[in-house]
């Protein structure tokens, strides 16, 4: 079966994950229109999945939060969501082209989440380089911690930044979920590079 390779314009990450107002801390970007709420199965574990009206805004490694509603059947962007991580987990695709709705983070945290957006698949980056890509780079430690605010993991994988010298270091989701995905992507990058 082809694998399914999703590509993005180049300049769409900018517009995915946009930068807050200047002068601002926090991003100032409203809420747009009602978070709904699904699960996906996976190896990891159930992860919650959340949309609003334009794009995914959430991926929770523990899932949705207690109390809230869970979508059944997904519809639109949700249901997009769902099946590309279904996809993602089965081996099946390498690049989400889901919209995105990011709701939070510091223009650095942004900036940092656009370097990690582009990170192509079954490839790292270190917190260092990251730091250094985009102009502090002194910040390696800064970027671990954006790396931990990220709301939408997975499709935007802070799972690929890894310590200095190639060294598995820190992840929100816990270190046994980061080995398995970078494990599944060089799993899928080997096989698709020998197939060839």
């Amino acid at each position: 079966m082809p694998r399914r390779r999703r590509t993005r314009h180049p300049h769409a990450v900018a517009a995915v994950v946009p930068a807050p107002r200047p002068g601002t801390q926090r991003s100032t970007t409203a809420h747009t229109g009602r978070v709904r709420w699904s699960v996906v199965a996976s190896p990891i574990g159930d992860l919650g999945v959340a949309a609003d009206d334009t794009g995914v805004c959430v991926v929770s490694f523990s899932g949705p939060p207690s109390g809230v509603r869970v979508v059944a059947e997904p519809t639109g962007v949700l249901a997009d969501a769902v099946g590309q991580l279904r996809a993602y987990f089965a081996e099946e695709l390498t690049e989400f082209s889901v919209p995105l709705s990011v709701r939070r983070g510091s223009g650095f945290e942004r900036a940092v989440w656009r370097e990690i957006a582009n990170i192509p698949y079954g490839e790292t980056r270190t917190y260092g380089e990251v730091a250094a890509a985009v102009g502090d780079p002194g910040a390696a430690r800064a970027v671990g911690v954006a790396c931990n605010r990220n709301p939408i993991p997975v499709i935007v994988p802070c799972h690929r930044i890894v310590g200095a010298g190639n060294k598995l270091a820190g992840f929100g989701g816990g270190l046994p979920r980061k080995r398995f995905l970078l494990e599944l992507e060089a799993r899928v990058r080997i096989l698709h590079d020998f197939s060839q």
